[in-house]
């Protein structure tokens, strides 16, 4: 499962169990200020919330930011560290704006990774069907076939 179909079907488990019965698409989209159609293609994944969208929606379902996205393995490094003694005696509020801070920096992270991969395998297609074409249209043109694919800085 992709990033795209994890967010989608994490939107919609999130919506189905919110409060005691869940809620309906309508109740949630006039909540964020988006349309029932907006809810529903999010939710099958033909289109692709934004990070602002998933902010709006974690606050609404009182769930964290990161819920949206696959679990990851935790390790404490020394910066985790740090940040943590950085906190330690902030007030409650305070704390909860660091935290949403930092879990909305961590999920735009993994959204630009995810549009990265993306980008280098469309990028690889093209280039691939280039080659196809020119080989079909241009046949006494010889192609190296030590030749590579080159990848751009993102």
């Amino acid at each position: 499962m992709n990033l795209c179909e994890y967010v989608a079907n994490r939107i919609h488990e999130l919506r189905k169990h919110y409060g005691i019965a869940g809620i309906s698409q309508g109740v949630l989209a006039k909540a964020i200020g988006v349309t029932t159609n907006t809810i529903s293609r999010w939710e099958t994944g033909t289109y692709k919330p934004k990070l602002a969208d998933l902010d709006k929606l974690s606050r609404f379902l009182g769930v964290s930011l990161l819920e949206f996205f696959p679990p990851e393995q935790h390790t404490m490094n020394e910066p985790v560290s740090a940040l943590l003694r950085a906190v330690k005696n902030l007030p409650d509020d305070e704390v909860l704006e660091v935290q949403k801070y930092a879990e909305y920096r961590r999920a735009r992270y993994r959204m630009d990774s995810e549009h990265a991969y993306l980008g280098r395998k469309r990028r690889q297609t093209q280039f691939a069907m280039q080659v196809y074409t020119l080989r079909r249209w241009k046949p006494h043109i010889t192609i190296d076939p030590t030749m590579t694919f080159e990848e751009d800085d993102d």
